[in-house]
């Protein structure tokens, strides 16, 4: 049979930031993202062979809080040099597990999701070309290793370290208005996996091929 689950929450967090301007030509910025917890409820369906057990259900998660550092350069008229840290604490995430909150057995897991996923730290660097007093060009090159580990990868989720490359163009059509086009690729490391879900049987082995294409396009005006 198959099982659903339809569940959802609201939650709160908070950011601070700090921007310190070191020298003329040179910024230096730190932010911080608190954590977020989800007590997730809602409601479970089965169909298929099985089809009792309907009811409700919850799941406690929390997001990992996140810290960054970054530097911001005027080389010169025509350069801007820019580098930048961020910290995620994914190990907070460990485990999600989803149990029955009604009828006569209410408390049991349905299902459990082992992560047990770790801090990473994510370095890029990134420059800016004033092609003319219109037109800025932009690109940028980061590392951003994976929190997921070879024991506990799911299928769900069959991350690896990732390489990102980007490119963009900034154009002012007016003093007001700024238009931003860029286009970024992420090389992923390609993914094993040696997984098993008891009590089902037999194991799930191979190997995942990724790769992430994003395209940005955004306007922003000054009134």
């Amino acid at each position: 049979g198959n099982l659903r689950l339809e569940a959802g929450d609201t939650s709160f967090g908070y950011n601070l930031g700090a921007m310190i301007q070191a020298t003329p030509s040179t910024r230096i910025g730190a932010t911080y993202r608190s954590k977020v917890r989800y007590t997730v409820e809602g409601s479970v369906y089965f169909t298929g062979t099985v089809t009792a057990g309907n009811g409700l259900a919850r799941a406690d998660i929390t997001m990992p809080d996140s810290a960054s550092l970054s530097a911001f350069h005027v080389l010169n008229d025509k350069w801007e040099l820019m580098a930048d840290a961020t910290w995620t604490g994914w190990s907070s995430i460990k485990r999600l597990d989803v149990q029955r909150t009604s009828g006569p057995l209410s408390g049991q897991v349905l299902t459990t999701l082992q992560f047990n996923w770790k801090d990473t730290v994510r370095l890029g660097v990134g420059a800016n070309y004033k092609y003319s007093d219109r037109i800025k060009l932009r690109m940028g090159l980061a590392f951003d290793p994976t929190p997921t580990n070879d024991v506990d990868r799911t299928p769900r989720l069959p991350d690896q370290d990732r390489t990102w490359v980007a490119f963009g163009v900034q154009y002012k059509p007016s003093k007001q208005g700024t238009i931003e086009v860029g286009y970024a690729h992420e090389f992923v490391k390609d993914s094993s996996i040696n997984h098993a879900t008891p009590p089902a049987p037999g194991r799930l082995i191979g190997s995942f091929e990724n790769k992430v294409d994003i395209l940005t396009l955004s306007y922003s005006h000054r009134f």
